[in-house]
């Protein structure tokens, strides 16, 4: 980190000192609360405000592979019980995959010949039974580990029961320096026995010479909150075609590539966007849709209408209607790298950590335990 200069005086001592309140973040604190140390929170926000209130708030656990879904797996069950010990709400609905042609069903046999019982495909009938979906599909698979929250409390709620424990956040304090035992900050200085830096896609803000290296980028996400258009109560996510596309799960199996030709060539316009058509419905029965992919070290300013309106069309012709309204609209921003995990030691006892494939809410509390016990070794 490039400045050397702090405002304010002592801030205190913690055995681990987080640098960041998104889901990674936490996921560090509530571990290291869990292994019977002291912790620090370092949050440059008032709350969090990024890519972990941002997304989809869905556990897409089954679709993970390798690294990705052990910590998936085991994150799973994290989230089960910080859902119990926090009190946010949570869903074990799955996932239903619509696959509305028959080149994406055959990726979802082969997915499931893989999964060994994991997934349970499904005909339109029992598909129809699930989700809404428009005309044309051909059936679907269901991936019942999957899980749900809403975004826009699970961190807050973290957080909360995480203070409750003991945990002493600094909200509206900006991270100046890192270095072995201490953390530099805008109100004073922080005695760390540790340091984990989870800043996400702000990795390049601290140390660019380790962003470079790991090629980190940003990647702008467009996603929509809309009214439910059918008043209908939908427990599951919803995948789709395009989502295949997306997931190293699904990588392995033979018939990706072709169908992936056929979708870039029949809809060239939304493989430019790198759509991922999907969608949830929140607690309030409001659908959050989406999403879209663009990608940058800085990215423009600007949100191109065209792209939402490519959202809005699919998203209506998945759901079988003519239109949507439209509640509000934002712009998610994620680290993304050529390997989907950076986890980094460019200081003694000091370990840099994001999540850079779009999956920290799946699996940054999988993730967390595995960096703990390297770093506290």
């Amino acid at each position: 980190m490039t400045s050397r200069h702090s405002s304010g005086g002592s801030l205190g001592s913690a055995d681990l000192v987080v640098v960041g309140a998104g889901i990674v973040g936490l996921a560090h604190a509530a571990d290291a609360v869990r292994r019977g140390l002291s912790v620090a929170v370092v949050e440059r926000d008032e709350r969090a405000t990024g890519a972990s209130v941002r997304n989809f708030g869905h556990g897409c656990f089954t679709a993970q592979d390798g690294d990705a879904l052990r910590y998936a797996l085991a994150a799973r069950t994290a989230w089960l019980r910080l859902a119990a010990e926090a009190g946010f709400w949570l869903r074990e609905a799955g996932t239903v995959v619509v696959a509305r042609a028959d080149d994406e069903y055959a990726v979802l046999e082969e997915f499931a010949a893989r999964r060994d019982g994991h997934v349970v495909l499904l005909d339109r009938a029992q598909v129809a039974d699930r989700v809404p979906a428009g005309a044309g599909v051909v059936g679907g698979a269901l991936l019942p580990l999957d899980v749900r929250v809403d975004p826009r409390e699970a961190a807050h709620a973290v957080a909360a029961w995480l203070a409750s424990r003991g945990v002493r956040f600094h909200w509206a304090t900006t991270a100046h320096t890192v270095e072995p035992g201490l953390v530099g900050t805008s109100r004073g200085t922080i005695a760390a026995g540790r340091v984990v830096v989870a800043v996400g896609h702000d990795v390049d803000r601290h140390f660019p010479a380790l962003a470079e290296r790991a090629g980190l980028r940003r990647c702008a996400l467009h996603m929509l909150r809309v009214a439910d258009p059918h008043g209908r109560r939908v427990d599951p996510a919803v995948l789709t075609g395009f989502s295949l596309l997306r997931y190293g799960g699904f990588a392995a199996c033979p018939t990706l590539p072709a169908l992936r030709d056929r979708l870039e060539s029949d809809h060239p316009a939304l493989a430019a966007i790198g759509l991922n058509l999907m969608f949830t419905q929140r607690p309030d029965g409001d659908l959050t849709i989406g999403d879209t992919h663009a990608y940058a070290t800085t990215l423009e300013p600007f949100n191109d209408e065209e792209t939402d309106r490519h959202v809005l069309a699919e998203t209506a012709r998945l759901l079988g209607v003519e239109r949507l309204t439209v509640r509000e609209r934002w712009r998610g921003v994620y680290a993304s790298a050529p390997e989907p995990f950076l986890v980094a030691a460019p200081e003694p006892g000091v370990r840099v950590v994001s999540v850079t494939s779009g999956v920290g809410m799946t699996t940054a509390l999988g993730l967390a335990p595995e960096v703990l016990d390297d770093l506290l070794g």
